[in-house]
């Protein structure tokens, strides 16, 4: 599956660093430091040469809205921190194209499940491009990996921690010691989140309530594949799992997602990889995005209260202003979106382009660091926004003489936030 066209980022200067983070020696800049769910802190991501991340993607039953467009948005952020920071960056995304919730709608729609999901994956990509989000190295949908998932589960069952109930295959969580680590919830905790989000603790004939499906036998008109476990279909968690050990492998850098992943997916993605190969952990650190609400609740397909991407840019609204809004709130928050958000957001992007058109004004070199400094430090984009706020301030007040000052600014805004300020992009 192809992912979408990656903008262009400016490379910015190799400047000292302020000896306030650890700073990586390869590049001289700080080592970006994210909140560890499992560890419950801020701490270094510890990332190599190359780092490796996995975002769980979407499925594709409806339209981008503003909850998916805030979780991408912040990974993106750490994206271009390591590339600015000297890394190479293999990044994994998925899209779930074959679900219930896809086939649900589907139905109820009276589509093609398979035009749905296309139609979909589609509108997401025009969305990211919209948004600048830099694109993943590997974009893989669950119909296109589906040997890849069927192996892993064979594994599991040649080792005797997949067993059958009926003729779908379950995974064993007793098998994994380390079972509870990522989320850190109490079991009654687990149980009643894992009935709410999509799992089956009631089903007769399981060793566990909290063990998940793998793999589930054909249903009557719901699409189905022969593999080596027989006639059927993935589970949800062992696809992500699947996909990322595939293309990253065992103890990547960080997985990622919305704060709704942490249980029982994010869980259960690191207990199925745990037990398949005997190593831990599945990732080295798990980052979650706060959920962004409308109306008192929090935004999502199910519920309908939805502010789509596509819907704001139809009515003529600036990507780089949706994303500046996206980018106000710290990416870790719970926070609900209100119109206010995007009236500021404009009025911030028109300042910073009036700055930025000036061209003259106080040296960008302090900027460019202050930049790097805030998002090293577990992505603090509100602190950044307020980087480039004082900046534009001085400029208005006349203050600074360098004339390359708005070029270097409006680069450093690309590449660290991904925001276009340039002139073409509505500054003249």
């Amino acid at each position: 599956m192809e992912a979408w066209a990656a903008p262009t980022v400016p490379v910015l200067p190799v400047l000292p660093m302020l000896p306030v983070l650890p700073v990586t020696a390869a590049a001289g800049r700080a080592e970006v430091r994210l909140h560890d769910t499992a560890a419950g802190a801020v701490r270094p991501v510890a990332a190599g040469r190359t780092a490796r991340l996995y975002v769980c993607g979407i499925t594709p039953y409806d339209a981008t809205h503003l909850g998916h467009a805030a979780t991408y948005v912040a990974f993106d952020l750490l994206h271009r921190v390591w590339r600015d920071a000297g890394h190479e960056v293999r990044y994994t995304q998925n899209v779930t194209d074959v679900d219930d919730p896809l086939l649900e709608r589907a139905a109820a729609t009276g589509q093609d499940w398979r035009a749905l999901a296309a139609q979909e994956t589609e509108l997401f990509r025009a969305d990211m491009t919209a948004l600048r989000v830099l694109p993943p190295t590997d974009y893989l949908g669950v119909v296109e990996s589906l040997d890849v998932v069927a192996d892993l589960v064979v594994g599991l069952r040649d080792k005797g921690i997949a067993y059958q109930v009926a003729d779908d295959w379950y995974f064993d969580v007793a098998s994994d010691a380390r079972f509870g680590a990522v989320s850190r919830w109490d079991r009654a905790a687990m149980t009643t989140t894992f009935a709410e989000r999509g799992g089956d603790p009631e089903r007769p004939g399981k060793r566990d309530p909290l063990d998940p499906l793998l793999w589930q036998a054909a249903r009557p008109e719901e699409p189905a594949w022969d593999t080596a476990l027989g006639h059927g279909r993935p589970g949800w968690h062992v696809e992500c799992t699947a996909i990322a050990l595939h293309t990253l492998g065992m103890t990547f850098d960080v997985q990622g997602g919305g704060s709704d992943l942490v249980f029982p997916h994010h869980e259960l993605c690191a207990a199925i990889a745990h037990a398949a190969t005997g190593e831990w952990p599945f990732a080295r650190l798990y980052a979650h995005a706060g959920m962004v609400g409308l109306d008192g609740a929090k935004m999502s397909k199910s519920r309908g209260n939805l502010v789509l991407v596509s819907a704001l840019r139809a009515a003529g609204h600036e990507p780089s202003a949706i994303r500046l809004a996206l980018l106000a709130h710290h990416y870790r928050t719970d926070w609900t979106w209100t119109p206010d958000d995007l009236t500021a957001a404009q009025e911030r992007l028109a300042r910073w382009r009036s700055a930025v058109r000036r061209g003259r004004g106080p040296t960008a070199m302090q900027v460019v660091d202050d930049l790097r400094t805030c998002l090293a430090d577990d992505l603090d984009a509100p602190r950044a926004l307020r980087v480039v706020d004082r900046w534009a301030e001085d400029v208005a007040r006349g203050w600074g003489q360098d004339p390359a000052a708005g070029a270097q600014v409006a680069d450093a805004v690309d590449a660290l936030l991904g925001v276009d300020v340039g002139l073409d992009a509505g500054g003249r």
